[in-house]
């Protein structure tokens, strides 16, 4: 629970309840074309274009504190606003800027678990009314990226042979074993665990995450427990910030992502691979 005493996942009964309330924004990262068809009433639209970056062939940076800025401000996000993240794929792109927000301290944040398939499913209002960050004052506000949440790649190099890391691989089965290949090299990091990130979604449920004590006990069949490190990482940490949620959702503390992930380390000749 964070200081506002909103769960990191929170389902659409509660963030129906908040619609409206002061100091609550909801943030659509849909497809457009889904924005402008419907939405949860009062979000506003983010482009996940914005909120990454790329130095090809690295991919999926995070962004420079600049343009961070120029966003924060733009959508009147302050350390008071929890902001309630949704997406129409499975909860990635949504995690994905909700963990750029912890990587500058923010703690007031929920992913609505589901996102818009789940809200939609099960009946809550929607809404065609496009939105847009409105104007405000310029926020008196200095942030800078924290090394938390972080991990790049010099840090899993200093300790892949750690026995309290553990290095969390979400990409599918195929691009883990080196049969499809996005980068210059395929395979994977040595002693890397695969923990394919749709993994710990209910199909049944609208693609909700699968109850805390049921993932819990997969990830322990993996060696993934609390007591150690984990970092994620997956093919540029989109898919991959969902499970960061996921983790800290179930009360693992010591998580961390990887921006750039395998486009970043596959295409780095001189790093190690299996």
């Amino acid at each position: 629970m964070n200081h506002l005493s909103l769960p990191l996942v929170i389902e659409p009964e509660m963030a129906n309840s908040l619609i409206g309330k002061e100091n609550i924004l909801f943030i659509d990262l849909c497809q457009a074309e889904s924005y402008v068809q419907q939405h949860v009433p009062g979000a506003l639209y983010l482009d996940y274009n914005w909120i990454v970056t790329g130095e090809k062939p690295r991919m999926g940076l995070l962004p420079d504190l600049d343009r961070l800025t120029r966003i924060l401000n733009s959508y009147g996000i302050d350390e008071q606003t929890h902001v309630i993240a949704y997406d129409d794929e499975g909860g990635g792109r949504a995690s994905r800027f909700l963990w750029t927000l912890q990587c500058i301290g923010h703690q007031a944040l929920s992913l609505l678990n589901g996102g818009l398939p789940a809200w939609v499913a099960e009946g809550y209002p929607l809404e065609q009314e496009l939105r847009f960050p409105q104007t405000v004052d310029q926020v008196d506000r200095s942030i800078n990226y924290i090394e938390g949440p972080i991990a790049d790649k010099q840090y899993i190099l200093d300790h892949l042979s750690d026995d309290n890391t553990v290095i969390l691989d979400t990409r599918s089965a195929q691009e883990y074993n080196g049969i499809k290949v996005f980068a210059a090299r395929g395979g994977h990091m040595p002693g890397a665990v695969n923990y394919d990130w749709i993994s710990a979604m209910d199909r049944h449920n609208n693609l909700k995450l699968k109850d805390p004590e049921t993932l819990k006990s997969d990830l322990a069949a993996l060696g993934i427990t609390p007591d150690k490190t984990i970092v994620c990482h997956c093919q540029s940490h989109h898919r991959s910030a969902h499970t960061c949620l996921m983790l800290n959702s179930i009360g693992f503390e010591n998580v961390k992502g990887y921006p750039g992930s395998w486009s970043d380390w596959g295409n780095d000749p001189k790093t190690p691979i299996e």
